[in-house]
């Protein structure tokens, strides 16, 4: 099976820090949200790897290439921001028979090993929410996918399409691309993946539902938080002794960084080389290199070699920032 990540969005909910990094590298409990990806999805028999990328997309090829050279890679460039549709469309020659389609920004759990067995009929990935006016929906009928509606302002279903799909011919759905394009069906100059799936679907493809137990996006501050606080209760905790310090868990600290007369936690990822020393940190992400001096904070997004002192605030601070209070 071929998998593809899409990776080429600007990111511009995660400013600043997306002005210097791709999305999916930003980081969260521990390791970047690529990476969490590629992780969950390496029980799956992939054949290869395809990144479709754009904006900064050479850092997601190094990052890749470092960390992944094991498994099959490819790199496709989105010259254009002209939506999903178009960045699935650049694999047209090479993306053949079962193809899984992912979003390089939010964190979900699929039966891996159902895709293993390569089924017969394509899966749209779901979760079941309270207010579906803010996602794109499946309609169900009689077990199949007959309508696929963005941000419905009535509530025709619940079932949240979280940027997961699986195709088991991509032959079929490139089909249905070239058709939304030479229509020219698109809106405000994007070609959705949505509208080429319902070309498909109304082609008598039989597209099914299947409900995630998980689903995290990691496509605002907030959200990246809210991921954080649920990756350190759910295995992603790890503890590192502190110099004079109190650790309250869940926490996330790497074995590089320096902790010194400092109370950290719960919910704190901080990563490799940052420094916190004489403050109070709780519910925040200090990233690489990062140093935090006489700061109390919390719902806070520090960037990499970013320099904090004195501050008592909710922050969010750029990669390579420099914040004095005085």
């Amino acid at each position: 099976m071929r998998v593809m990540i899409l990776t080429a969005g600007l990111g511009t909910r995660l400013r600043p820090h997306t002005f210097s990094k791709p999305k999916p590298l930003v980081s969260v409990a521990g390791k970047t949200v690529l990476a969490h990806i590629i992780d969950d999805l390496l029980d799956i028999r992939i054949d290869e790897l395809i990144f479709i990328t754009g904006y900064l997309g050479n850092q997601i090829e190094a990052y890749v290439r470092e960390h992944y050279s094991h498994i099959p890679l490819r790199f496709l460039v989105q010259q254009e921001m002209r939506g999903q549709a178009d960045a699935i469309y650049l694999a047209k020659e090479f993306a053949t028979g079962p193809l899984l389609i992912v979003f390089g920004d939010g964190l979900f759990s699929l039966d891996k090993q159902r895709l293993n067995t390569h089924p017969a009929e394509g899966i749209i990935y779901c979760k079941t929410v309270d207010d579906p006016r803010r996602f794109g929906v499946a309609v169900v009928e009689h077990g199949r996918i007959t309508r696929l509606v963005e941000k419905p302002s009535e509530p025709i279903s619940n079932l949240a399409v979280i940027g997961a799909y699986y195709l088991p011919e991509a032959e079929r759905l490139m089909d249905a691309i070239t058709y939304i394009m030479e229509q020219n069906i698109q809106i405000k100059g994007e070609y959705y993946l949505a509208d080429a799936l319902q070309v498909l679907i109304e082609r008598g493809e039989v597209l099914t539902a299947e409900t995630v137990p998980m689903w995290r996006d990691c496509g605002t501050i907030e959200a990246l938080l809210d991921t954080n606080r649920y990756l350190l209760e759910n295995g992603h905790s790890r503890v590192v002794s502190g110099i004079h310090s109190v650790i309250i868990p869940p926490v996330n600290i790497a074995p590089s960084a320096i902790i010194e007369n400092s109370v950290i936690g719960p919910y704190v990822s901080v990563a490799e080389g940052a420094v916190v020393r004489e403050s109070i940190v709780k519910d925040a992400i200090i990233n690489v290199g990062a140093q935090i001096q006489s700061v109390i904070m919390a719902k806070s997004l520090i960037g990499d070699r970013a320099y904090v002192d004195g501050i008592s605030h909710e922050l969010n601070v750029g990669d390579s920032s420099d914040i004095r209070l005085g």
